[in-house]
């Protein structure tokens, strides 16, 4: 049986600070996908997130800006674009999560290190992500012969929105991930304020990352939004097998 997941809106703490970041200049591109269609593609111990009978994957584009361990940001190699496709996982504890499928970036040392310590599926890219105003730019390309994975895409910021609702809470309010590593399931708590929440619009698309990821989709995202971005913090990981108390208990 599928855990229900813990209705969890809220900044979390950690303690202490694995790693520390900064996400600006975020486009949040989302399509909705059948549950059974992901379920393959989530590590062990997880379960797709379902809103209204429907998951979602997400195509999302930002800047990484002072990444380094605990409070201390690494200088150059710590500030890099980055584009990744996710999905919405619950584990058997009731704690929602987002599952990475591949997450592109130009730094390779960064790219190493994810792989090797956390298990994250990070591919060495051309990247490129700009802000022009309210007008965003992405190209990226996936190094390697014949990987073919790329993305080109153009987007304009428009307005905040004062009451995002609960399609936009349950595609950004995500408080941890799910990732596989030494050979386990395990959960990351992650610490940052409520994104600030843009609507935005695609001018133009040409992708080919979420069928290199496994997933298909049809037409242009259902769900477009912008942050200015957040501070981020992570936290140390717990297994995301089943929990010895109720589901959804703390």
């Amino acid at each position: 049986m599928r855990p229900e997941p813990v209705t969890d809106l809220a900044p979390r703490t950690v303690r202490p600070a694995l790693l520390s970041q900064d996400w600006r200049d975020v486009l949040f591109l989302h399509w909705p996908v059948h549950p059974d269609a992901v379920a393959p593609l989530l590590p062990p111990g997880t379960f797709p997130d379902v809103r209204n009978a429907t998951t979602w994957v997400g195509l999302v584009a930002f800047s990484m800006e002072r990444l380094g361990p605990g409070r201390t940001p690494v200088p150059y190699f710590g500030t890099f674009p980055e584009v990744n496709v996710r999905l919405y996982s619950v584990d058997g504890r009731g704690r929602r999560g987002v599952v990475f499928r591949s997450l592109d970036c130009p730094r390779l040392p960064a790219v190493l290190v994810a792989r090797t310590a956390l298990g994250l599926p990070y591919r060495w890219s051309r990247t490129r992500w700009t802000a022009d105003g309210d007008v965003l730019h992405l190209a990226t390309r996936v190094r390697g012969a014949g990987s073919g994975a790329r993305c080109v895409l153009r987007a304009r910021v428009g307005p905040r929105l004062e009451r995002p609702g609960p399609l936009a809470g349950f595609l950004t309010a995500r408080w941890g991930l799910h990732t596989r590593t030494a050979g386990r399931t395990v959960y990351l708590p992650v610490e940052h304020p409520p994104w600030p929440l843009h609507q935005a619009e695609v001018e133009h698309l040409d992708e080919t990352l979420l069928r290199a990821a496994g997933v298909e989709v049809t037409g242009p995202p259902a769900s477009v939004l912008f942050s200015p971005g957040v501070p981020v913090r992570f936290g140390p990981g717990g297994a995301a097998g089943p929990n010895r108390t109720a589901l959804g208990s703390r």
